[in-house]
């Protein structure tokens, strides 16, 4: 692929992908990224009726999945001359980028929201990254970006909408599906979580010719692809507060969305209350600390695993453990029984 410079306009055609660009991302990125296990838990299969085969990007570079599509699109742009980045994102995007970017040698500029988590923000400077505050929506964010981009003349890495970032996270699946057949396994499902869709895409690529449908899994507080499918495009929606602040853009990119609605996805919405509940059993079943966007996609495969008839291996992707260790402290202490809940199907 060339090297993408900017976010999609709307008058941009949509590049049309498949898991050949995940094929050629796995060669690219490796040795370069890390080959994170896949974790089972006993505790957790018990509790669900199934087996679980949980794929821990918590221990990627940066924190998250996220690293694997930023190294992608910012070698590439390097390649091509670039003279600086400009990225936005609610965390962990924004933290991979400035740490490729540095390695790299690339000034980078990133805007965050308003209220985005001490934590994340702190990665990104000591990544030499400079920091952007702008309003708590994708659209103020975007515009942001868009003012920066025209001021400084650098490249956008958009989260969403670089086909190089999508066909990068695609890649954790990719793995997964290996991992798992080395085991003489083959997944029934794959459950990812949903923000702005790049998780979503690339595991829609990466499940091609294997039998693993995917499902998304995405807060019932913000629920841009489940509005989305409804309308047949992306939609803005009235995101309401929710403590997976990594799956917070309240509409799904345009990219993302044309892969996910022409293959078989299904979609769960998931309540704050098993967010918070899978989050304490992935640390306390599974002993990985995760962050709430990653809890979603547990959250979703223990709902999912529930229902009849739903397969007997299920992958999930936990996307990232970059969480504020105050809130993991008080939703330890939020409960002394520390069980998921899922809905009844």
């Amino acid at each position: 692929m060339p090297a993408h410079r900017s976010g999609l306009s709307a008058s941009t055609a949509l590049p049309r992908l498949s898991r050949a660009e995940i094929d050629r991302a796995e060669l690219q990125l490796s040795g370069k990224v890390v080959r994170t296990p896949v974790i089972r838990s006993d505790q957790l299969d018990a509790l669900c009726g199934a087996r679980l085969w949980l794929k821990a990007e918590n221990l990627q570079r940066g924190g998250s999945f996220k690293f694997r599509g930023a190294l992608l699109a910012i070698e590439a742009l390097a390649a091509a001359g670039s003279h600086g980045v400009i990225a936005q994102s609610t965390g962990n995007h924004a933290i991979a980028i400035a740490i490729a970017a540095h390695e790299y040698g690339l000034p980078t500029l990133i805007v965050l929201p308003s209220d985005a988590p001490p934590s994340k923000v702190r990665r990104i400077r000591e990544a030499c990254a400079q920091v952007v505050f702008a309003g708590t929506m994708l659209a103020e964010r975007v515009a942001a970006v868009e003012e920066l981009r025209e001021l400084r003349g650098y490249d956008v890495v958009d989260p969403y909408e670089n086909p190089h970032v999508v066909a990068g996270q695609g890649t954790a699946t990719a793995e997964l599906l290996a991992q798992a057949a080395a085991e003489d396994v083959c997944l029934d499902t794959v459950v990812v979580p949903i923000g702005g869709g790049s998780a979503l895409a690339g595991s829609c690529l990466a499940v091609a010719g294997h039998r693993a449908t995917v499902v998304g899994a995405e807060p019932e507080a913000v629920p841009a692809f489940t509005a989305a499918l409804q309308a047949g495009e992306p939609v803005t929606v009235g995101a309401r507060p929710t403590i997976a602040d990594g799956l917070r853009p309240d509409r799904i990119g345009a990219l993302p969305f044309s892969i996910a609605a022409r293959s078989a996805v299904q979609v769960l919405t998931v309540t704050e209350e098993a967010i918070a509940d899978a989050l304490r059993a992935a640390l306390l079943r599974a002993r990985l600390l995760v962050e709430p966007a990653a809890a979603t996609a547990l959250a979703g495969a223990l709902e999912y695993a529930a229902g009849p008839g739903r397969g007997t291996d299920i992958g999930v992707l936990l996307s990232g453990g970059n969480v504020e260790p105050s809130l993991v402290a008080a939703l330890l202490a939020e409960t002394s029984d520390n069980v998921p809940r899922p809905r009844a199907s």
